[in-house]
């Protein structure tokens, strides 16, 4: 059977064998707080890749110290970092995986505990947290206020993005992708709610996505014409006066006026009260929306925990790559699964496994 789920995509100078990715997922697990990649990370996302994913993405992996989510969280700010980097890139390509990065800044909800952390509140100094930046001295929920950036700030945090980047790319990775959603700093930087400034990044819509766009273009300046770029946005705030699907829509175009190669689509997570309609699929629509008005691609995320329900999305365009996330923590191997459901055979299921295969 031919599976549009299971067809390659190329994307520059980069084929990847299958619409079936890995989403960033925080893991909380550098053990010396130090944003080193260790062994945890190795086989967390390794079986990702022998489990038949066309693209294996890291979880959210700050630029700067300060820009972790938490004190556990990966980073790429030094050599001995991107050092560990290349060990799981190796492996990642050795399974016939793409390995991808997601390159982040926490800003104003940075220094925050774990999620099975019982406290919900910003880390203190004396625990190992930091004092945090955001575009506005605005706090998120009960987090501690952020000093507002400066724009020597925001031009420091743009070049670490750069740096990062150029890291990446000697660690061997394939795929850049920016985080800008779920309320982090790029996030709060395209938001009214979180961007109160009054410089020439905040007030209109092209002001508060300068920092993105000078960003892409940083990035793209070190990495060169055949690495593609990825954005993550999240395309609507859920609240009234907040980031909407018109303003993603907007700025992802000029994303990739901007070479930005491809639009990752969630939502919500820069404002704690938001409603959020949860359900199977529930944000595949705004994928649909950003692909049909930005003219690049776009991947779908989102309870998408079904084989047949995968196919469609990508049989009937309404997005370029559905990219899973708790179904993969569930079962590594869903990939492989998803290809005997719908008939697929491929040429990649791992031949140690041959006396157990998926059916």
């Amino acid at each position: 059977m031919r599976s549009a789920l299971f067809a390659p995509i190329t994307l520059r100078g980069l084929t990847v064998r299958n619409r079936l990715w890995v989403a960033p997922m925080c893991q909380y697990s550098a053990e010396q707080q130090d944003g080193m990649p260790n062994d945890w990370h190795l086989v967390h996302l390794g079986s990702f890749a022998r489990g038949g994913a066309g693209a294996v993405f890291t979880e959210a992996t700050a630029v700067l110290p300060e820009g972790r989510i938490s004190p556990q969280d990966l980073g790429l700010w030094n050599d001995a970092q991107r050092d560990e980097f290349a060990r799981i890139v190796r492996f990642i390509h050795t399974q016939g995986a793409a390995a991808g990065i997601q390159l982040a800044h926490a800003g104003r909800k940075a220094s925050t505990f774990r999620t099975w952390d019982e406290r919900r509140d910003s880390v203190p100094a004396a625990d190992g947290g930091w004092a945090t930046v955001g575009p506005s001295a605005i706090a998120f929920g009960d987090y501690a206020q952020p000093a507002e950036l400066t724009r020597e700030g925001i031009g420091e945090i743009v070049a670490a993005f750069a740096a990062a980047a150029d890291r990446a790319m000697s660690a061997g990775f394939d795929l850049i992708e920016i985080h800008a959603a779920h309320g982090y700093l790029l996030h709060q930087f395209l938001s009214p709610l979180s961007n109160t400034r009054t410089d020439n990044y905040g007030g209109s819509l092209a002001n508060r996505a300068r920092a993105l766009l000078e960003t892409i273009d940083a990035i793209r300046g070190v990495v060169g014409v055949d690495v593609p770029v990825l954005v993550r946005f999240s395309a609507t705030d859920w609240i009234e006066g907040g980031w909407t699907l018109e303003d993603t829509q907007t700025v992802a175009g000029w994303a990739a006026g901007h070479g930005a190669d491809f639009a990752d689509i969630s939502t919500g997570g820069n404002v704690p009260a938001a409603s959020i309609p949860v359900g199977p699929g529930y944000q595949v629509p705004f994928a649909t929306a950003v692909r049909a008005s930005a003219g690049i691609p776009t991947a779908a995320v989102g309870l998408i925990n079904d084989p047949h329900q995968a196919e469609h999305i990508i049989a009937t365009d309404l997005a370029d790559v559905v990219m899973m996330g708790r179904e993969l923590l569930r079962d590594p191997n869903f990939p492989l699964r998803a290809a005997a459901a719908l008939g697929v055979q491929l040429s990649y299921a791992p031949k140690q496994y041959h006396r157990a295969p998926i059916r």
